[in-house]
């Protein structure tokens, strides 16, 4: 089924999670290990990230160096079918355009309408490791928008090879990112906001945001969204803090502010321990507030965090 179909179905605030593969020699059992202990809050749908490769340099036998392409986390894919197949929920494969061809895209695509997966989530993915600045692969995609684009065309039958004549439509149901805090790379929410509307434009079919922990941009990120006609659902993205250190990666790395009232709460614990407990505390309330405000859906990063968020959902759901 549709994220937008369990949506517009639900008559109250919906759950769903997202997940990591394992790194590459780990087994599913550490996902299944994570979602066991959440499926019985019945989530709607399940993410599942996708990750590019990254370029390493691999020592040979005579002293040399060779450049190779390593994914550390692979099998998306296979992860959304076993998904479907062990817990019988919908599965939400993530689409990126780094490290990945328009060739490549399109037979990801078709692999995953030959599974029956309804859903995708379009982003445009982080720059590789040693760039600075976010390069496409070869025949890749610059924007997230392009890559929307084709997804949308397939939708219409149109394939990249300009011989197939009516080519069979899929019917996907597209997300794209959202970004309470705009961007990193955008000069303004303002900008921020005009890329975004032109990606519902375009046929995005509902929007996922970011993580963060004030409902007030959230709220407000909704708010000029609907001003700019922006009428899709807007799913907020919500993840547990739960350690001294988080206090500088997630800024650093998701560039997302902590409200003082967190950060000091935080800064007060004597162990990680007790910062697990505030957090879960914070985002039981964040979690409260919105349902309340009538979120669509709250979506969880779990992250290895699901003992947290199972706390949670005893106590909100």
């Amino acid at each position: 089924m549709k994220v937008t179909e369990h949506i517009s179905k639900a008559k109250e605030t919906l759950i769903s999670f997202e997940i990591l593969p394992p790194l590459k020699g780990k087994t599913i059992e550490s996902i299944y290990n994570q979602l066991n202990p959440l499926m019985e809050f019945h989530p709607a749908f399940i993410n599942v990230t996708y990750h590019r490769s990254e370029q390493m340099f691999k020592k040979r036998s005579d002293g040399t160096f060779e450049k190779v392409e390593v994914r550390k986390r692979p099998g998306t894919v296979g992860i959304c079918a076993a998904l479907m197949n062990r817990y019988k929920v919908d599965a939400v494969p993530h689409l990126i355009c780094g490290g990945f061809s328009k060739q490549e895209t399109e037979n990801a695509l078709i692999d995953l309408h030959f599974l029956g997966i309804d859903n995708v989530l379009i982003l445009r993915g982080d720059a590789a490791k040693n760039e600075t600045v976010f390069k496409p692969e070869e025949d890749g995609h610059l924007y997230a928008l392009d890559l929307l684009k084709q997804v949308i065309n397939l939708n219409h039958g149109i394939y990249l090879e300009d011989d197939i004549q009516d080519g069979h439509k899929t019917d996907f149901c597209i997300g794209v990112a959202g970004y309470p805090e705009k961007h990193f790379e955008s000069p303004n929410l303002q900008s921020d906001l005009h890329y975004l509307q032109k990606k519902v434009a375009a046929g995005a079919d509902y929007v996922t945001t970011q993580m963060f922990f004030d409902n007030r941009k959230y709220f407000e990120f909704v708010k000029q969204c609907r001003e700019l006609n922006i009428n899709v659902p807007i799913i907020p993205g919500l993840k547990p803090l739960t350690t001294k250190r988080q206090l500088s990666t997630l800024p650093r790395t998701f560039h997302v502010d902590i409200p003082a009232e967190l950060s000091e709460a935080v800064m007060k614990c004597k162990s990680d321990a007790e910062v697990e407990k505030v957090g879960e505390e914070w985002l039981y309330q964040q979690s409260k507030e919105l349902m309340e405000n009538g979120a669509p859906v709250l979506h969880y990063y779990i992250l290895g965090k699901h003992q947290v968020i199972a706390n949670v959902m005893k106590k909100l759901l």
